[in-house]
């Protein structure tokens, strides 16, 4: 495992002074633009691991992307061996079915200090509500971010993040009520308190969310990918191109349905992504949003 060589995966310069919040940005939002967040190899025939070197060799050597527990754990090793201080928590993500968060810590996230303050990096979230830098954790801050406004909120124990976006424009009008399409302005994201997690933590769910008929990530096959104006997602054969357009306060979407002859080419056109094992894509009920 190489730091250099991550740097080229992710197309930063490879020299840094300090580990200090403006170079912290840099690799984050660089990050988020190279490595897409992405479920597939579950619908691959493959296995989706807690090995950090299984993960590295994945995404750095084989220029794949990674759920959270992948992308965000190989940015733990990054923030390692950049000489910045952190730890590694579990976030509850929530559940718009529920209207609660889910009982388990299914979302790794990371919390950086930098001059005695905190921050929160989350590379691997995805759709809108990836954040492209890292938040300072202040309870009840506007943070404007691309994708929109991000706060973190603060009820004593518990941390939860939330986000204000725009209106959606959907372009194509047979999509207009795809239930893809969030209309909410306002959403809770996930939840966390500050309980540093080791990789033994995350083993368990890990392996819930990649077997079990319930989990959110057998039901459906998901790649987004954040790009300089917005996001792409490919979620089952739904192709996605959203376009951020904070003068108007609304955010423009491109939707199609593709054919299965086409999610190959998409795949290596849109996401960089070459895949060894064909895809079975899947898009069955189940509460997710771009």
């Amino acid at each position: 495992m190489d730091l250099q060589e991550y740097f080229r995966r992710i197309g930063f310069g490879g020299t840094y002074e300090k580990p200090d919040l403006a170079t912290l940005r840099t690799v984050h939002e660089l990050h988020v633009m190279s490595v897409p967040f992405e479920n597939l190899s579950i619908h691959c025939g493959e296995r989706n691991t807690m090995d950090l070197q299984i993960i590295y060799e994945k995404i750095v050597r084989n220029r794949r992307g990674g759920w959270c527990s992948e992308n965000n754990l190989l940015f733990s090793w990054v923030l390692r061996e950049m000489g910045y201080k952190y730890t590694t928590l579990g976030s509850r993500v929530f559940n718009t079915l529920k209207n609660d968060f889910n009982p388990l810590d299914s979302h790794l996230i990371n919390m950086v200090e930098i001059e005695g303050k905190p921050y929160i990096a989350d590379v691997s979230f995805g759709v809108s509500c990836q954040i492209w830098h890292p938040l300072e954790m202040i309870a009840g801050k506007d943070q404007e971010q691309p994708a929109g406004i991000f706060r973190l909120l603060n009820d004593g124990e518990r941390w939860m993040l939330e986000k204000t976006g725009r209106k959606p424009l959907v372009q194509n009008e047979a999509f207009t009520s795809s239930s893809l399409v969030d209309k909410r302005l306002t959403k809770t994201i996930y939840s966390f308190v500050l309980t540093p997690r080791g990789i033994d933590h995350f083993l368990n769910t890990t392996e819930y969310l990649q077997t079990s008929p319930e989990s959110l990530f057998t039901q459906k096959s998901i790649c987004s990918l954040q790009t300089p104006t917005g996001f792409r997602a490919l979620i089952g054969w739904t192709f996605s191109e959203v376009t951020f357009n904070p003068e108007e306060d609304t955010d423009i979407i491109e939707i199609r349905d593709v054919s299965d002859s086409e999610i190959e080419t998409i795949l290596k056109e849109r996401f960089n992504i070459v895949l060894l094992k064909k895809l079975t894509p899947i898009n069955s009920k189940a509460a997710y949003k771009l």
